[in-house]
């Protein structure tokens, strides 16, 4: 039989579990009670917008943008109440209610944080969901736009392309993918080699601090706005829209797309593309995606790896160009495909029987089975040797068929080359010869258990140490990975433990980012498991 102090855990918990609760519900009501008093002429259109558990929508709204089925389980923490804000001012009372009741916040614009923190906190927390601030204000003469940070990238490529086929926005390769968590990590697409990535072209925005000031880039002034542009999301305020250059694309594109199995030289041809990718020229986007499948030939697991790439010109072009870089690949001609800059956004997003009106659905419907997954991310500055691919193909061929594991490397170079580490708060530039994202994909069902997944993820995590960048071992925070370090729950940390994984997603540009965050936010408002901290907080 247990004795009591077996079971003070077990009572603490309880009884903590029910403090938590009735500390939620009184918060809860006080919180509604600050919004209702704060514009309260303005309450009634504001009441519209905002959503607790009790209302009939709100587990809709809140699985309208979550885009792991990881972090949407009974278990999961919920938001006390879900703010869908439709003008600045219910923004700025959701800050200050929030601040006055001691409540967490969690921005949420396109819901693909990939551990989730735009929309789970493990502390009492409301959510912004930023759905309705998607108003994309394209100016084809000046060649720029203001787009709303809720706006998905989708979106935005239709608007402009309704206006123009020869300008776009070098936004994300996922069409649902949110702009403003996008912008605020960096973002990369198929444009990034020549023009750099989403936060390269931004020219100013408009920013809600935790005092609820507006501020444009004069306003903020320059130290700000650097760290907003790639210092990630959730730390220093909420941007609501950002003033963006657009940049030309050609009339027409031209993508290819092959598979090349262990049998067909996979491992050499990989090898080889290390060397080749990084210098080709700005006009090519080029990435290897890797997975393991039953070989057609005998039924046996073996390795494929997809060589993409999408060129900005016809394929006359292109054809002499990859016979004379990268001969060994076979490319035949037929293996060519042009078409327009918005098509190669579709094909890419397995969308080429849909008309381009399927890029303002926020839904996702193409993905017709809901997957959770689990990713990690590296940088490689140092071609890797053959012998290194071949241990990761082993590891990949351990994969059984209740998930997939893809492995996209994808080259750098090009633009990214001539920007320097410290021009915004991404650092990941000159000497970088691709990154790597790994993932690990399961059905739904099988969250139950993902520990299996998860660890299985760490183990190739922990094999490819020796082959990627060192001091710090470098990783993308729009990738977030919160085993790479973290704050606390409750998103207090101290510079030392912050500075574990802030180091590896801003290098030597973290410190810029907790000098900048002190000014702006030194009570440490907004945060969460990897927000930059304040110095002296």
């Amino acid at each position: 039989m247990k004795s009591l102090h077996d079971c003070l855990p077990f009572l603490f918990v309880v009884v903590f579990s029910l403090s938590w609760v009735n500390a939620s519900a009184n918060s809860n009501d006080y919180f509604l009670d600050c919004l209702s008093s704060y514009h309260p002429d303005e309450f009634t259109s504001f009441s519209k917008v905002i959503y607790t558990e009790t209302n009939s929508s709100y587990s809709a709204v809140l699985e309208s943008s979550i885009r792991n089925p990881r972090f949407s389980t009974p278990n999961t923490p919920k938001p006390l109440v879900i703010i869908t804000p439709s003008n600045i001012s219910h923004v700025q009372a959701t800050i200050h209610c929030s601040k006055k009741h001691g409540l967490q916040i969690r921005t949420r614009s396109g819901g693909h944080d990939f551990e989730g923190l735009s929309y789970v906190s493990q502390v009492p927390f409301v959510v912004i969901d930023l759905v309705h601030f998607r108003s994309i204000d394209v100016d084809v003469k000046k060649e720029e736009a203001w787009i709303q940070s809720g706006a998905i990238t989708g979106e935005v490529y239709y608007r402009i392309n309704e206006r123009t086929t020869n300008l776009t926005f070098p936004g994300a390769l996922c069409h649902t993918v949110g702009i403003g968590g996008f912008i605020s990590g960096g973002g990369y697409g198929f444009l990034f080699r020549k023009y750099g990535l989403a936060a390269d072209n931004v020219i100013d925005a408009q920013f809600v601090d935790a005092n609820g000031r507006v501020l444009d880039r004069r306003l903020m002034g320059e130290d700000l706005f650097w760290a907003i542009r790639g210092g990630g999301g959730g730390s220093f305020g909420i941007v609501l829209s950002w003033k963006v250059k657009l940049v030309h694309v050609p009339s027409t594109v031209t993508v290819f797309l092959v598979g090349r199995t262990l049998e067909q030289n996979a491992t050499q041809l990989l090898h080889r593309w290390q060397y080749v990718a990084p210098s080709l020229p700005n006009d090519v986007y080029s990435v290897v995606s890797i997975s393991s499948m039953n070989s057609i030939e005998n039924g046996e697991r073996t390795v494929l790896a997809t060589f993409t790439s999408v060129f900005q010109g016809v394929a006359d072009e292109l054809i002499p160009l990859m016979q004379e870089r990268f001969p060994e690949l076979g490319l035949l001609k037929e293996d060519y495909i042009e078409m327009t800059w918005i098509e190669s956004i579709l094909f890419w997003n397995q969308l080429s029987n849909e008309t381009s009106e399927i890029l303002l659905d926020r839904s996702n419907r193409n993905s017709l089975v809901p997957l959770s997954y689990k990713s990690k991310s590296d940088y490689v500055r140092k071609p890797m040797p053959e012998i290194a691919l071949q241990g990761l193909w082993s590891r990949l061929l351990e994969v059984n068929e209740t998930s997939t594991a893809i492995v996209n490397i994808i080259s750098y170079g090009g633009k990214m080359d001539e920007i320097p580490e410290t021009e915004t708060a991404f650092p990941h530039r000159k000497g970088t010869l691709y990154k790597i994202n790994y993932n690990i994909v399961w059905q739904e069902e099988e969250n139950s258990n993902p520990q299996r997944y998860i660890s299985w993820m760490r183990t190739l995590y922990s094999y490819m140490g020796p082959f990627v960048s060192k001091s710090p071992r470098a990783a993308y925070v729009n990738y977030r990975d919160l085993d790479i370090g973290r704050n606390n729950d409750d998103g207090k940390t101290s510079y030392k433990q912050a500075s574990v994984w802030g180091r590896k997603y801003f290098k030597n540009n973290f410190d810029r980012l907790v000098y900048v965050k002190t000014k702006i936010d030194p009570e440490n408002f907004f945060k969460h498991e990897q927000s930059i901290p304040p110095r002296f907080h």
